[in-house]
């Protein structure tokens, strides 16, 4: 039973060949999750940095200026990073503070779920469906996928930011990050 045991660890074993893939798939799931998020914060950063500073309907931060603009160039600026893992364990950790903000700052009042599933939230869904059903193209507006009601708790965020932590310490993977080829060129250890 050992051998059979040992054998099959050795099958396991042998697929740390492939292990490049990992950090490569969490690169590029990410890229456009920051570019999207970054590219919109920069379009429209007047109001990125009223909503960041206003207290009574954004998040009360204080230097909304300087928080906006560390968000957006964050975000756009680490989803290229992360496109080429270059700098992959460095832009890895404002990334990940970036989301623990995001999830403490704007999520954390709606709770785990992004995505609502309480009977309130299949109510008003069900009546928003009707409501198209009746007035609008219904087939046009779900022939690329079915409404939900976005709950934006933290379940996004916290899952960036565990991805970010994962990316931190295993860095952008062997052979398709320019990481790999620079430290194979430049470091001696």
């Amino acid at each position: 039973m050992l051998k059979l045991l040992n054998r099959l660890q050795d099958v396991l074993g042998s697929t740390r060949a492939l292990d490049f893939l990992a950090p490569l798939a969490i690169r590029l799931y990410l890229v456009p999750v920051f570019w999207m998020a970054g590219t919109n914060k920069l379009a429209s950063m007047d109001s990125t940095i009223a909503w960041f500073g206003n207290p009574d309907w954004g998040l009360g931060l204080p230097f909304p200026a300087l928080m906006a603009w560390a968000a957006a160039l964050t975000e756009a600026g680490g989803a290229i990073l992360l496109l080429f893992g270059l700098a992959t364990r460095w832009i890895s950790i404002p990334l990940l503070i970036t989301m623990v903000v995001a999830a403490v700052s704007v999520h954390w009042q709606h709770g785990w779920a992004a995505i609502a599933e309480t009977p309130a939230a299949t109510e008003r869904l069900e009546r928003a469906m009707a409501i198209l059903q009746e007035h609008g193209d219904y087939t046009w507006l779900t022939e690329a996928g079915n409404f939900v009601v976005l709950n934006n708790g933290i379940e996004f965020a916290v899952t960036y930011a565990i991805m970010a932590l994962a990316l931190f310490f295993i860095g952008g993977g062997r052979y398709v990050s320019v990481d790999f080829w620079l430290a194979r060129r430049f470091r001696t250890n």
